[in-house]
C-alpha cells in the first residue's frame, strides 16, 4: 500500500487528465479519498485537467468539509471565470462565519471578474469589523482592484492610503487600477511615489502599466526613461514589458527605436511582430511592414488579428494587390477571415487596389457586420465608382440599426453628386437634421456642392444662408456652386462679400473655385485680374489647376500667343493639365501649330488622360492629316489607354437609374428604344447633326449621322416613359 507522502509526490507531479484518474484510484484504495487535504488536492487537479464539474462533484460528496476544501473549489470557479457560482457558494460560507484571510481574497477577486460591487461592499464592511484581517496586504489589494474594474478609483485610494507602508503588490495594483480606468496622468504620479518609497522593488508588472500609461499620453520621453530603468535593474529580457515597449515606439512614431528595440530581442512572439508591423504600416514604412510579414511567416509564425489587420493596411498603403490576395488566402486557412476587424481591412484593401467585386464579396460573406465596415463599403464604392452601390449600402446600414457619421454623409453627397439624384440629396439632408450632424462643416460644404451639381443652386444658397460661422471651406463651397452653374459674376461678387464683411482670409482651394466660376461663365478679364490678386494680394502660390484655368481663360478668348508666353513664365515642369488645356483651345481656333508644340509636350510628359489624345486625333481629322491620326491612335494603344464609358442617370419614382451607351439592360429596354426610332424618324425630317456636333436647322431631309451617341436620349425617354 502506497503512503501518504509518497501519494502527495505524485499528485503534485501529475500533469494530464489520465495520470489523475489513476492517482484517484490509487486515493480511494489508500482510504484517503475523504481526507480534507487530499480532497482539496484532487478538486484542484480535476479543475485544471479534466471537467470543473466533477470537482464539484468531489467536493459535494467530501464529508466534514474543512476550509481548505472551500477555498480550493471557490478558486476553482474563480479560476474558470465562473464568478457568479463562486459568489454563490461564498455566501453559503459566509453565513457559517468560517472564513479566512484566502477565502476573503478569491471572494473579493470574484466580486471584480463579475463587478459586483454592491456584494463587494457587503465583504469590505465585514474586513473593516474583523480584527486582522483589515490591515492585510493581500486583502487591500484585492480591495483595491474591485473597486478599480468597478470603476471607483476614489473608494480604491481610500483603501490604498489606509496601509501606511503598502508593498509592491499595493503600489501595482493602484498604478494598474488608474491605468486601465484611463488615468495616465494618475498613474505615473503614484509611479513616481512608488519609485521613491523605501523598501519597496518595482516589478515588471507596475512597469507594463506605467509604460502603457506613457502609450496613452504619448509621452515617448517618460517611456524612454522606464526604459533605461529597465536596462539598470536587469528587467530588460522580460517579454511583456519588452512588448509594451515596443506598442509605446510604435504608438509615438519613433520607428527606429521599435526597429533598434525588436533587433536585440531575444525573444518574440506573435505580439511582438505585431507590434513591430504595425509601426511600420502607420508610419510610412508599408514595404518595410511587408517584409517583415513576409520573414515572420516564413519562420513558421502563425499571424493573429492584429498582425493580419497590419499587413493588409500596409497592402493597401502600396496597392499591392498581390501581397493582399495572398494574406486573405492566408487568413480563409487560419479561419480569421471572418474575423470583422480583418474583413473590414480586407474591404480596405480591396477598394484602395481598386477591386471593389472582392471588397463586395467580403462584405457579403461577413457573419458579423458593425458600423465601421459599412463606413469601408460606402467610401469603398463611391472611390470605385459605384455611386448607386453605395447610396444601397448606406439603405442597408440604417436597415441594419446602424448610425453613419458626418464622413459617411459626406461620401454619399459626393455619390449622389455623381448620379445627379436631388432628391437623393434631399433626403440626405433631412437625415442630417434628425441625427444633428447638420452643423458639422464638412458635411455643410458637401451640401452645398452637392445640391449644385444635382441642378439645385436654389438649395445651395438656402443652405450656406443657413450656415452661421462660415469657415473658408463653407465660403470655397458655394462659389464652386455658382460656378457650376454658369454664375461668375455672381460668385465676385460673394468673394466681395466675404472680404468685406468677414474675417476669412481665402486659401489657393478658394480662388481655384472662383477662377473655374469666371472660366465657365466666360469672364475671361475678371478671371485673369482674380489670378494677380491671388499671387500678389495674398502671396498664395498658384498650383497646375490654376494655371490649367489661366491658360483657358486666355484660350476662350483665342489669346494663344499670351497663353503660351504664360505657359514660358511658369516654374518647370509644367503639369499635363496646363498643356491639355491649351491643346483644347489650339482646337477651338485650328491652329495646328500650337496644338503639335502641346501634343509633344504631353508626349514627354507620358501624360496617361486619353482626352489630350482623343483632342489631338479631332484636330488632325479636321485638316484630314489620317497619317497622323493614325499614329495618334497607335499611341494610344500602345499606352493601354481607354476611354471612360459614359453614362446618363435618371431618377424615376425613387429609383436611380443609370444608361451605358448601346444599353439594352433595362427590362423596359425594348419600349425604350421603340419610342426612340419614332423621334429619330422625326429627327431626319427638321435636323442635320454634322460629325463636330454643330445643329444647323435645315429644310432637307439628311440621313442622320450614325454615330451620334444616343446615350442622354435613352435616358431621357426612359424618364418620358413615367
Amino acid at each position: 500500500m502506497i503512503n501518504a507522502e509518497l501519494l502527495i509526490k505524485f499528485l503534485e507531479a501529475c500533469t494530464n487528465g489520465r495520470c489523475l484518474i489513476q492517482l484517484h484510484s490509487v486515493t480511494i484504495k489508500s482510504g484517503l479519498a475523504h481526507n480534507t487535504f487530499f480532497a482539496a488536492k484532487l478538486i484542484d487537479l480535476y479543475s485544471r485537467f479534466a471537467n470543473l464539474r466533477i470537482s464539484r462533484k468531489l467536493f459535494d460528496e467530501t464529508p466534514n468539509r474543512a476550509l481548505c476544501n472551500w477555498n480550493r473549489i471557490l478558486k476553482c470557479y474563480c479560476r474558470d471565470k465562473q464568478y457568479k457560482k463562486s459568489m454563490f457558494l461564498f455566501s453559503h460560507l459566509f453565513s457559517s462565519g468560517k472564513l479566512d484571510l484566502h477565502t476573503i481574497q478569491i471572494a473579493l477577486k470574484a466580486c471584480a471578474g463579475h463587478k459586483a460591487l454592491d456584494f463587494g461592499n457587503i465583504i469590505h464592511a465585514f474586513v473593516r469589523k474583523s480584527d486582522g484581517i483589515g490591515r492585510n496586504l493581500f486583502v487591500g489589494s484585492a480591495l483595491i482592484e474591485l473597486y478599480s474594474k468597478c470603476g471607483k478609483m476614489d473608494i480604491a485610494v481610500q483603501v490604498f492610503e489606509e496601509f501606511p507602508e503598502p508593498d509592491t503588490v499595493l503600489w501595482t495594483t493602484i498604478i494598474t487600477g488608474y491605468e486601465q480606468n484611463r488615468y495616465p496622468i494618475q498613474a505615473l504620479d503614484y509611479f513616481a511615489r512608488m519609485a521613491i518609497a523605501e523598501g519597496v522593488t518595482l516589478d515588471p508588472i507596475a512597469l507594463i502599466s506605467v509604460v502603457s500609461a506613457c502609450t496613452k499620453l504619448l509621452n515617448l520621453k517618460a517611456g524612454r526613461s522606464v526604459h533605461g530603468y529597465m536596462i539598470r535593474v536587469g528587467l530588460q529580457n522580460s517579454l511583456s514589458l519588452l512588448n509594451s515597449l515596443l506598442n509605446l515606439y510604435g504608438k509615438t512614431g519613433s520607428v527606429n527605436a521599435a526597429s533598434n528595440l525588436f533587433m536585440i530581442m531575444e525573444e518574440e512572439d506573435v505580439i511582438s511582430w505585431g507590434s513591430m508591423i504595425a509601426c511600420y504600416a502607420h508610419h510610412g514604412c508599408p514595404e518595410e511592414a511587408l517584409n517583415l510579414f513576409n520573414e515572420m511567416e516564413a519562420r513558421g509564425i502563425e499571424p493573429n488579428v492584429v498582425v493580419l489587420f497590419s499587413a493588409l493596411q500596409a497592402c493597401e498603403a502600396t496597392y499591392n494587390l498581390e501581397q493582399g490576395i495572398k494574406i486573405h488566402i492566408l487568413a480563409v486557412g487560419i479561419k480569421l477571415d471572418s474575423d470583422i476587424l480583418v474583413s473590414t481591412a480586407l474591404i480596405d484593401m480591396y477598394m484602395n487596389c481598386c477591386s471593389p467585386d472582392d471588397a463586395i464579396e467580403v462584405f457579403d460573406k461577413m457573419p458579423e457586420r458593425d458600423a465601421f465596415c459599412y463606413s469601408a463599403l460606402i467610401h469603398g464604392c463611391v472611390q470605385n465608382g459605384k455611386a448607386c452601390k453605395s447610396i444601397q449600402s448606406l439603405a442597408n446600414m440604417l436597415a441594419d440599426d446602424f448610425q453613419p457619421d458626418c464622413f459617411d454623409l459626406v461620401r454619399i453627397l459626393t455619390a449622389c453628386s455623381e448620379l445627379g439624384v436631388l432628391q437623393q440629396t434631399s433626403c440626405i439632408h433631412g437625415f442630417a437634421i434628425r441625427a444633428g450632424l447638420n452643423n458639422n462643416v464638412f458635411f455643410g460644404a458637401s451640401l452645398v456642392e452637392s445640391y449644385a451639381k444635382c441642378g439645385s443652386l436654389d438649395g445651395s444658397i438656402a443652405v450656406f444662408t443657413g450656415i452661421g460661422d462660415r469657415d473658408v471651406v463653407i465660403w470655397s463651397s458655394m462659389l464652386a456652386a455658382y460656378g457650376y452653374h454658369g454664375k461668375g459674376r455672381e460668385a465676385l461678387e460673394l468673394f466681395h462679400q466675404m472680404i468685406k464683411h468677414s474675417s476669412v482670409r481665402p486659401n489657393d482651394v478658394l480662388f481655384l473655385s472662383l477662377l473655374s466660376a469666371c472660366s465657365h461663365a466666360g469672364l475671361v478679364q475678371e478671371g485673369i485680374e482674380m489670378f494677380n490678386t491671388m499671387v500678389k494680394d495674398y502671396n498664395l502660390t498658384p498650383n497646375p489647376k490654376h494655371y490649367a484655368i489661366v491658360v483657358d481663360l486666355l484660350g476662350r478668348i483665342g489669346e494663344l500667343d499670351k497663353a503660351m508666353e504664360f505657359i514660358n513664365q511658369m516654374p518647370e515642369p509644367v503639369e499635363p493639365n496646363v498643356w491639355g488645356a491649351f491643346l483644347g483651345a489650339c482646337r477651338i481656333y485650328q491652329n495646328m501649330r500650337m496644338g503639335e508644340i502641346a501634343a509633344m509636350k504631353l508626349r514627354e510628359l507620358d501624360a496617361s488622360e486619353i482626352g489630350h489624345y482623343v483632342m489631338l486625333s479631332n484636330m488632325y481629322a479636321v485638316d484630314e492629316k489620317w497619317g497622323d491620326v493614325a499614329d495618334v491612335r497607335k499611341l494610344v494603344e500602345e499606352k493601354q489607354l481607354k476611354k471612360v464609358s459614359g453614362h446618363s442617370v435618371v431618377e424615376v419614382r425613387d429609383e436611380v437609374c443609370m444608361f451605358v451607351a448601346n444599353d439594352k439592360s433595362h427590362q423596359e429596354s425594348k419600349h425604350i428604344y421603340e419610342l426612340l426610332i419614332t423621334l429619330q424618324g422625326m429627327m431626319k425630317e427638321e435636323f442635320w447633326i454634322r460629325g463636330g456636333g454643330t445643329v444647323v436647322r435645315t429644310t432637307r431631309s439628311f440621313p442622320l449621322n450614325e454615330n451620334v451617341t444616343l446615350l442622354p436620349k435613352t435616358a431621357c425617354l426612359f424618364k418620358c416613359c413615367y
